[in-house]
Parts: structure tokens; sequence; C-alpha cells
């Protein structure tokens, strides 16, 4: 079993999705045992934003009539879909940033974002490619969303990670959440407690689910 870990804060030991998401990887080894871990730091390497360089393997030139900078782009585009589409596990550290995710992680799913490799296009509409994994967001937010009507229209983080991640064609999206990071201590302690519990619960579930496809 692979398993693609991501993070994409730049905050180094002072993150919490950092911390959090090293915790669920190594509950999952605990469960898994043999799963090979690889490991995409976006605050260190991230992909550029696209441009028209980068755009190159959405607008399908030719491979002869490629600039050396659009074959240099394209080969960072090719590695890193093939790491996702590879991994049957992917943790992704994503952290809320002004009502989004971090712009690293979304330059890594423009990236990633591929017809015919991670979605595709029918008459019917699309499809996704890339189902039959497990993806695991590790959610960390300064406010509280979840459950909050009122903030409901300020949520772009987890609702968008949602739809890429569906229409990619993943069923199996787990969160694990932290929220109110930024509202004092007692605030803080409690959503770290409370991402706990669901990294214990998502991964025990996995484990479950593991143990039942061995016994079919």
């Amino acid at each position: 079993m692979k398993l693609l870990h991501i993070d994409s804060s730049p905050l180094a030991g002072n993150s919490v999705s950092r911390q959090i998401g090293r915790s669920v990887v190594a509950q999952w080894r605990a469960t898994h045992p043999g799963t090979v871990v690889e490991y995409l730091d976006l605050a260190v390497d991230a992909p550029s934003h696209l441009d028209a360089d980068s755009l190159g393997f959405r607008l399908g030139i030719d491979a002869a009539e490629l600039t050396d900078a659009q074959k240099r782009e394209n080969a960072v585009s090719e590695r890193l879909v093939t790491q996702f589409l590879e991994a049957d596990v992917v943790v992704v550290g994503a952290p809320m940033y002004n009502f989004s995710v971090p712009s690293q992680l979304k330059a890594w799913i423009d990236r990633v974002a591929q017809a015919g490799r991670t979605f595709k296009y029918t008459e019917q509409g699309p499809v996704g490619l890339a189902g039959g994994k497990t993806v695991i967001v590790v959610s960390s937010r300064g406010g509280k969303y979840d459950g909050v009507p009122a903030a409901a229209h300020m949520e772009h983080q987890e609702s968008y990670l949602k739809a890429v991640f569906g229409f990619f064609g993943v069923t199996d999206l787990r969160f694990v959440r932290a929220e109110g990071m930024a509202m004092g201590e007692a605030a803080k302690a409690e959503g770290i407690a409370q991402a706990a519990e669901d990294a214990k619960r998502h991964t025990a579930v996995a484990a479950n689910e593991g143990r039942a496809s061995v016994a079919a």
C-alpha cells in the first residue's frame, strides 16, 4: 500500500495541520503495517502557478513543438499526477487561508487536474478517473464553520476540496478537522482534541475495512 502525505502550511513547527497530519500518518501505518509513505512538502517544493509554459499539458501541443520551458513544466505536472494516481491513500494537510486553501495547495491541484488522467468529459458529463483511493484531509481553521449557518458562505476550503476530489472520482473522502485555532487556548485545545478523535475514528474505520476486504 502506498500513502502520499502532503503538507501545505508554511508554518513549520507552528503548524497545527502538520502536527495532526503526522499523527494521522502514524496511526495509519500502525493499523496498516508495510505501508510505504511518500512525502510532499508544498511549502518547500510547490509547483509554479499555471502560466503559458505550465499549461502545455492541457493545450495538447505536439511534443516536438514544445519549448524547453514547456517540457520542464510538463515534467513537473507528470511527476505530480503520477505520484497522486499511484497512491492508495492520500493525507492532505489543508489549513484554511482567507476562507480557502493555501495557494501552493491550489497550484498542486491545478497540476493534477488533468483531462484523461484524473477526469474525462463524456456526453453525459464529467467522469472521475482517480477513484479507488482514500483521501484524508487534515483541516485546520482559525474560526468555527462546521454547523454554523452564519459562516457557511465564507467556507471555501473543505467544500472546495470535496468538489475537487469528488470530480476526480474519489468517493472515500474523510476530514480530520481542528477548528477554533485562533479563538483562545481553551478553544484551540478543544479543536485539537476533536481532531485527534477524528483521526482515531477514520484510521480505525480504514483498518476495519481493510480486514473485511482480506476476509472476503
